[in-house]
Protein backbone atom coordinates (compact mmCIF):
# COMPACT_ATOMS: atom_id res chain seq x y z
CA UNK A 1 0.00 0.00 0.00
CA UNK A 2 1.18 3.61 -0.60
CA UNK A 3 2.91 4.97 1.89
CA UNK A 4 0.08 8.36 1.09
CA UNK A 5 -2.69 6.02 1.92
CA UNK A 6 -1.24 4.25 5.13
CA UNK A 7 -1.13 8.17 6.25
CA UNK A 8 -4.84 8.61 5.59
CA UNK A 9 -5.59 5.72 7.34
CA UNK A 10 -3.74 6.11 10.01
CA UNK A 11 -5.65 9.74 10.59
CA UNK A 12 -8.83 8.64 9.83
CA UNK A 13 -8.68 6.21 11.97
CA UNK A 14 -7.21 7.92 14.88
CA UNK A 15 -9.92 10.90 14.30
CA UNK A 16 -12.91 8.16 13.95
CA UNK A 17 -11.11 6.78 17.77
CA UNK A 18 -12.31 10.13 19.07
CA UNK A 19 -15.63 10.10 18.05
CA UNK A 20 -16.50 7.06 19.27
CA UNK A 21 -14.60 6.78 22.69
CA UNK A 22 -13.26 10.73 23.41
CA UNK A 23 -9.57 8.84 23.17
CA UNK A 24 -7.36 11.61 21.44
CA UNK A 25 -4.81 10.30 19.22
CA UNK A 26 -1.54 11.90 17.51
CA UNK A 27 1.17 10.13 15.06
CA UNK A 28 4.83 10.76 16.78
CA UNK A 29 6.67 9.50 13.83
CA UNK A 30 6.91 7.44 10.59
CA UNK A 31 8.19 4.32 10.24
CA UNK A 32 10.70 4.12 13.27
CA UNK A 33 12.73 1.47 13.82
CA UNK A 34 12.91 -0.50 16.89
CA UNK A 35 15.74 -1.93 19.26
CA UNK A 36 15.94 -5.26 17.22
CA UNK A 37 15.97 -3.54 13.50
CA UNK A 38 12.19 -4.14 13.29
CA UNK A 39 10.28 -1.86 11.50
CA UNK A 40 6.90 -0.27 12.56
CA UNK A 41 4.99 1.63 10.14
CA UNK A 42 4.08 4.32 12.81
CA UNK A 43 4.57 5.52 16.60
CA UNK A 44 1.60 7.16 17.85
CA UNK A 45 0.45 8.21 21.07
CA UNK A 46 -2.90 7.86 23.05
CA UNK A 47 -4.50 10.04 26.07
CA UNK A 48 -7.38 9.01 27.87
CA UNK A 49 -8.50 9.94 31.25
CA UNK A 50 -5.19 12.26 31.67
CA UNK A 51 -3.09 9.70 30.65
CA UNK A 52 -0.51 8.81 27.42
CA UNK A 53 -0.53 5.12 26.21
CA UNK A 54 2.26 4.98 23.50
CA UNK A 55 2.19 2.28 20.75
CA UNK A 56 3.70 0.92 17.39
CA UNK A 57 0.90 0.89 14.80
CA UNK A 58 0.83 -1.55 11.93
CA UNK A 59 -1.08 -0.32 9.24
CA UNK A 60 -2.88 -3.51 7.32
CA UNK A 61 -6.00 -4.55 5.74
CA UNK A 62 -7.65 -7.35 7.34
CA UNK A 63 -10.28 -9.58 6.07
CA UNK A 64 -9.75 -13.11 7.66
CA UNK A 65 -8.20 -14.53 10.33
CA UNK A 66 -4.51 -15.73 9.50
CA UNK A 67 -2.71 -12.22 9.76
CA UNK A 68 -3.72 -12.16 13.33
CA UNK A 69 -1.80 -14.43 14.65
CA UNK A 70 1.19 -13.42 12.52
CA UNK A 71 0.58 -9.79 13.70
CA UNK A 72 0.27 -10.98 17.40
CA UNK A 73 3.67 -13.31 16.99
CA UNK A 74 5.38 -10.15 15.78
CA UNK A 75 4.49 -7.94 18.70
CA UNK A 76 5.92 -10.57 20.80
CA UNK A 77 9.27 -10.74 19.37
CA UNK A 78 9.28 -7.24 18.38
CA UNK A 79 6.99 -4.76 20.93
CA UNK A 80 5.02 -4.96 23.87
CA UNK A 81 2.19 -2.25 22.60
CA UNK A 82 1.55 -3.32 18.59
CA UNK A 83 -1.94 -1.41 17.48
CA UNK A 84 -3.06 -2.73 14.58
CA UNK A 85 -5.00 -0.01 12.37
CA UNK A 86 -7.02 -0.96 9.70
CA UNK A 87 -9.62 0.76 7.25
CA UNK A 88 -12.11 -1.67 8.53
CA UNK A 89 -12.54 -4.38 10.98
CA UNK A 90 -15.46 -6.68 11.31
CA UNK A 91 -17.42 -7.95 13.93
CA UNK A 92 -15.80 -11.31 13.50
CA UNK A 93 -12.01 -10.04 13.10
CA UNK A 94 -12.95 -7.69 16.65
CA UNK A 95 -13.85 -10.88 18.62
CA UNK A 96 -10.84 -12.66 17.41
CA UNK A 97 -8.45 -9.60 18.06
CA UNK A 98 -9.69 -9.61 21.66
CA UNK A 99 -9.89 -12.99 21.94
CA UNK A 100 -6.03 -13.19 21.05
CA UNK A 101 -5.27 -9.80 23.19
CA UNK A 102 -4.43 -8.01 20.05
CA UNK A 103 -5.22 -4.25 19.77
CA UNK A 104 -6.81 -2.43 16.97
CA UNK A 105 -8.20 0.65 15.59
CA UNK A 106 -10.02 0.97 12.49
CA UNK A 107 -11.48 4.66 10.19
CA UNK A 108 -15.49 3.33 11.40
CA UNK A 109 -14.35 3.78 15.35
CA UNK A 110 -14.23 0.53 16.22
CA UNK A 111 -11.62 -0.18 18.69
CA UNK A 112 -10.11 -2.62 21.36
CA UNK A 113 -7.51 -1.03 23.79
CA UNK A 114 -6.02 -2.79 26.63
CA UNK A 115 -3.65 -1.04 28.75
CA UNK A 116 -3.48 -0.49 32.50
CA UNK A 117 -6.17 2.12 33.34
CA UNK A 118 -7.37 1.74 29.31
CA UNK A 119 -9.86 -0.48 28.27
CA UNK A 120 -12.24 0.58 24.97
CA UNK A 121 -13.92 -2.61 22.95
CA UNK A 122 -16.01 -0.75 20.41
CA UNK A 123 -17.13 -2.99 17.71
CA UNK A 124 -19.69 -3.46 14.59
CA UNK A 125 -19.27 0.30 14.08
CA UNK A 126 -20.27 0.95 9.49
CA UNK A 127 -17.94 3.40 7.64
CA UNK A 128 -20.77 5.99 6.47
CA UNK A 129 -21.31 6.28 2.76
CA UNK A 130 -19.80 9.37 2.43
CA UNK A 131 -16.55 8.97 4.93
CA UNK A 132 -15.53 5.61 2.80
CA UNK A 133 -12.13 6.05 1.60
CA UNK A 134 -11.57 7.97 -1.69
CA UNK A 135 -9.64 5.31 -3.30
CA UNK A 136 -12.16 2.36 -2.33
CA UNK A 137 -14.31 1.46 -5.32
CA UNK A 138 -16.67 -1.58 -4.90
CA UNK A 139 -14.73 -2.83 -8.54
CA UNK A 140 -11.32 -2.56 -6.31
CA UNK A 141 -11.84 -4.46 -3.19
CA UNK A 142 -11.83 -8.47 -3.59
CA UNK A 143 -9.93 -11.15 -4.85
CA UNK A 144 -12.47 -11.23 -8.08
CA UNK A 145 -12.97 -8.04 -9.17
CA UNK A 146 -12.25 -6.94 -12.68
CA UNK A 147 -9.70 -4.40 -11.17
CA UNK A 148 -8.03 -7.07 -9.06
CA UNK A 149 -7.75 -9.45 -12.12
CA UNK A 150 -6.19 -7.01 -14.25
CA UNK A 151 -3.56 -6.06 -12.36
CA UNK A 152 -2.57 -9.58 -10.93
CA UNK A 153 -2.63 -10.38 -14.33
CA UNK A 154 0.57 -7.72 -15.32
CA UNK A 155 2.12 -8.43 -12.52
CA UNK A 156 2.17 -12.46 -12.97
CA UNK A 157 2.90 -11.49 -16.75
CA UNK A 158 5.90 -8.80 -15.94
CA UNK A 159 7.37 -9.70 -12.21
CA UNK A 160 9.09 -6.60 -12.78
CA UNK A 161 6.14 -4.28 -12.00
CA UNK A 162 5.70 -5.49 -8.20
CA UNK A 163 8.29 -2.99 -7.45
CA UNK A 164 7.23 -0.58 -10.26
CA UNK A 165 5.76 3.27 -9.84
CA UNK A 166 2.53 3.05 -9.62
CA UNK A 167 1.48 5.06 -12.43
CA UNK A 168 3.07 2.49 -14.97
CA UNK A 169 1.38 -0.17 -13.19
CA UNK A 170 -1.71 1.97 -13.68
CA UNK A 171 -1.32 2.45 -17.17
CA UNK A 172 0.26 -1.66 -17.84
CA UNK A 173 -3.24 -2.83 -16.06
CA UNK A 174 -5.73 -0.21 -17.66
CA UNK A 175 -7.01 0.43 -13.94
CA UNK A 176 -7.23 3.77 -11.58
CA UNK A 177 -4.29 5.04 -10.41
CA UNK A 178 -5.90 5.06 -6.94
CA UNK A 179 -7.07 1.10 -6.88
CA UNK A 180 -3.18 0.05 -7.50
CA UNK A 181 -2.72 0.58 -3.85
CA UNK A 182 -5.73 -0.77 -2.64
CA UNK A 183 -5.00 -4.15 -4.64
CA UNK A 184 -1.60 -4.05 -3.45
CA UNK A 185 -3.38 -3.84 0.13
CA UNK A 186 -5.75 -6.83 -0.78
CA UNK A 187 -2.20 -9.42 -1.92
CA UNK A 188 -0.33 -8.12 1.33
CA UNK A 189 -3.89 -9.05 3.43
CA UNK A 190 -4.35 -12.14 2.00
CA UNK A 191 -0.12 -13.52 2.08
CA UNK A 192 0.04 -12.84 -1.78
CA UNK A 193 3.03 -10.03 -1.56
CA UNK A 194 5.88 -9.19 1.36
CA UNK A 195 7.07 -5.72 2.03
CA UNK A 196 7.40 -3.09 -0.30
CA UNK A 197 8.13 -0.17 1.77
CA UNK A 198 11.42 0.37 0.17
CA UNK A 199 12.53 0.63 -3.09
CA UNK A 200 12.47 -2.80 -4.38
CA UNK A 201 11.77 -4.20 -1.39
CA UNK A 202 8.32 -6.14 -2.66
CA UNK A 203 8.24 -9.51 -3.35
CA UNK A 204 5.50 -12.23 -4.66
CA UNK A 205 5.13 -15.28 -2.57
CA UNK A 206 2.71 -18.24 -3.33
CA UNK A 207 2.46 -17.42 -6.83
CA UNK A 208 1.28 -20.69 -8.05
CA UNK A 209 -1.64 -20.22 -6.07
CA UNK A 210 -2.29 -16.99 -7.23
CA UNK A 211 -1.90 -17.87 -10.81
CA UNK A 212 -4.62 -20.54 -10.39
CA UNK A 213 -7.23 -18.16 -8.38
CA UNK A 214 -6.28 -16.16 -11.75
CA UNK A 215 -7.27 -18.46 -14.02
CA UNK A 216 -10.37 -19.50 -12.18
CA UNK A 217 -11.86 -15.81 -11.73
CA UNK A 218 -10.98 -14.94 -15.12
CA UNK A 219 -13.63 -16.27 -17.31
CA UNK A 220 -16.03 -15.35 -14.81
CA UNK A 221 -15.47 -12.20 -13.37
CA UNK A 222 -13.12 -10.43 -16.06
CA UNK A 223 -13.88 -12.15 -19.81
CA UNK A 224 -17.68 -10.77 -19.62
CA UNK A 225 -16.88 -7.25 -19.33
CA UNK A 226 -13.97 -7.28 -22.36
CA UNK A 227 -17.05 -6.62 -25.07
CA UNK A 228 -16.90 -9.51 -27.54
CA UNK A 229 -17.86 -9.52 -30.66
CA UNK A 230 -18.67 -12.68 -32.69
CA UNK A 231 -18.29 -12.73 -36.33
CA UNK A 232 -18.23 -15.38 -39.52
CA UNK A 233 -15.81 -16.01 -41.84
CA UNK A 234 -16.32 -16.63 -45.29
CA UNK A 235 -13.30 -19.64 -45.21
CA UNK A 236 -12.33 -21.81 -42.59
CA UNK A 237 -8.90 -20.91 -42.48
CA UNK A 238 -9.04 -17.40 -43.30
CA UNK A 239 -6.53 -16.90 -40.45
CA UNK A 240 -3.93 -18.51 -41.34
CA UNK A 241 -2.56 -15.98 -43.10
CA UNK A 242 -3.37 -12.61 -41.66
CA UNK A 243 -0.75 -10.60 -39.74
CA UNK A 244 -2.90 -9.69 -37.19
CA UNK A 245 -0.43 -6.89 -35.38
CA UNK A 246 -1.75 -4.80 -38.01
CA UNK A 247 -4.92 -4.25 -36.49
CA UNK A 248 -3.64 -3.36 -33.43
CA UNK A 249 -4.75 -7.07 -32.34
CA UNK A 250 -3.51 -10.42 -31.12
CA UNK A 251 -4.24 -13.85 -31.18
CA UNK A 252 -5.72 -15.58 -28.31
CA UNK A 253 -7.32 -18.84 -27.48
CA UNK A 254 -6.84 -21.99 -29.97
CA UNK A 255 -5.06 -20.23 -32.65
CA UNK A 256 -2.63 -18.08 -29.82
CA UNK A 257 -2.45 -21.99 -28.93
CA UNK A 258 -1.25 -23.63 -32.13
CA UNK A 259 1.08 -21.06 -32.93
CA UNK A 260 2.59 -21.87 -29.19
CA UNK A 261 2.73 -25.31 -29.59
CA UNK A 262 2.00 -26.47 -33.17
CA UNK A 263 -0.25 -29.32 -31.37
CA UNK A 264 -4.21 -27.96 -32.19
CA UNK A 265 -6.28 -27.24 -35.15
CA UNK A 266 -8.07 -23.92 -34.12
CA UNK A 267 -11.88 -24.36 -34.05
CA UNK A 268 -12.60 -21.47 -32.94
CA UNK A 269 -10.91 -18.13 -33.23
CA UNK A 270 -10.09 -15.57 -30.56
CA UNK A 271 -8.77 -12.08 -31.59
CA UNK A 272 -7.58 -9.84 -28.14
CA UNK A 273 -8.12 -5.97 -30.03
CA UNK A 274 -6.51 -3.49 -28.51
CA UNK A 275 -8.79 -0.02 -28.20
CA UNK A 276 -7.85 2.98 -29.90
CA UNK A 277 -10.54 5.73 -29.61
CA UNK A 278 -11.68 5.42 -33.45
CA UNK A 279 -12.20 1.75 -33.00
CA UNK A 280 -10.13 2.19 -36.75
CA UNK A 281 -7.93 -1.20 -36.80
CA UNK A 282 -11.07 -2.86 -35.77
CA UNK A 283 -13.23 -1.97 -38.68
CA UNK A 284 -10.39 -2.38 -40.81
CA UNK A 285 -9.81 -5.88 -39.44
CA UNK A 286 -13.30 -6.95 -40.16
CA UNK A 287 -13.86 -5.64 -43.69
CA UNK A 288 -10.01 -6.51 -44.80
CA UNK A 289 -10.95 -10.14 -43.94
CA UNK A 290 -15.05 -10.56 -44.85
CA UNK A 291 -16.13 -10.92 -41.52
CA UNK A 292 -19.61 -10.46 -41.29
CA UNK A 293 -21.51 -10.14 -37.38
CA UNK A 294 -23.33 -13.41 -36.49
CA UNK A 295 -23.94 -13.69 -32.37
CA UNK A 296 -23.28 -17.27 -32.84
CA UNK A 297 -20.33 -17.13 -35.14
CA UNK A 298 -16.65 -18.85 -34.40
CA UNK A 299 -15.00 -15.94 -34.42
CA UNK A 300 -14.82 -13.48 -30.81
CA UNK A 301 -13.40 -10.38 -30.98
CA UNK A 302 -12.26 -8.99 -27.19
CA UNK A 303 -11.05 -5.83 -25.86
CA UNK A 304 -7.56 -6.19 -24.94
CA UNK A 305 -6.77 -5.46 -21.05
CA UNK A 306 -3.43 -4.56 -20.69
CA UNK A 307 -0.73 -2.75 -22.72
CA UNK A 308 2.51 -4.52 -22.32
CA UNK A 309 4.71 -1.37 -23.83
CA UNK A 310 7.74 -2.17 -22.84
CA UNK A 311 7.70 -5.09 -25.46
CA UNK A 312 9.95 -3.68 -28.32
CA UNK A 313 7.56 -4.64 -31.09
CA UNK A 314 3.59 -6.28 -30.19
CA UNK A 315 3.66 -10.10 -30.44
CA UNK A 316 1.31 -11.91 -32.87
CA UNK A 317 -0.34 -14.19 -29.73
CA UNK A 318 -1.37 -12.70 -26.06
CA UNK A 319 0.68 -13.84 -23.26
CA UNK A 320 0.80 -17.44 -22.82
CA UNK A 321 -1.16 -17.42 -19.10
CA UNK A 322 -4.19 -15.57 -21.21
CA UNK A 323 -3.89 -18.67 -23.84
CA UNK A 324 -3.79 -21.18 -21.22
CA UNK A 325 -6.80 -19.48 -19.69
CA UNK A 326 -8.92 -19.35 -22.69
CA UNK A 327 -8.13 -23.06 -23.07
CA UNK A 328 -8.82 -24.13 -19.70
CA UNK A 329 -12.42 -22.46 -19.58
CA UNK A 330 -13.58 -24.48 -22.48
CA UNK A 331 -13.43 -28.00 -20.97
CA UNK A 332 -12.55 -29.36 -24.08
CA UNK A 333 -10.15 -32.48 -23.95
CA UNK A 334 -8.15 -31.45 -27.10
CA UNK A 335 -7.97 -27.89 -25.69
CA UNK A 336 -6.92 -29.35 -21.94
CA UNK A 337 -3.60 -31.63 -23.49
CA UNK A 338 -2.83 -28.30 -25.25
CA UNK A 339 -3.12 -25.96 -22.16
CA UNK A 340 -1.39 -28.31 -19.93
CA UNK A 341 1.91 -28.44 -22.85
CA UNK A 342 1.51 -24.56 -22.52
CA UNK A 343 1.99 -24.19 -18.74
CA UNK A 344 4.44 -26.33 -18.48
CA UNK A 345 6.66 -24.50 -21.64
CA UNK A 346 5.75 -20.73 -21.04
CA UNK A 347 4.30 -20.60 -17.36
CA UNK A 348 5.26 -22.74 -15.01
CA UNK A 349 8.96 -21.68 -15.23
CA UNK A 350 8.27 -17.87 -15.12
CA UNK A 351 10.13 -15.99 -12.30
CA UNK A 352 8.16 -14.62 -8.99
Amino acid sequence: MAFEKEQTILHLALDALQKTTGVVGQAITLEPETANGWRADAQIKLEANGQQYAYLAEIKRVDRFAPLHDLKNRAAKNVENLLLVAPRITTEIAEKCREIDLQFIDTAGNAYLHQPGLMVLVKGERIKENEKLPWVTEDAKGKGTATNLRMIFALLCKPDLLNAPYRVIKDTAGIALGAVGWVFFDLDARGFTLGGKNKGGRTLVQREKLLQEWITNFPIKLRPKLNARRFTAPTRDWWANVDITRYNAQWGGEVAAEKLTGHLRPETITIYWHADATKKTLTQLVADNKLRADPKGGIEILEAFWDFKDEPAMPETVPPLLVYADLAATLDPRNLETARMIYDEHIANLPA
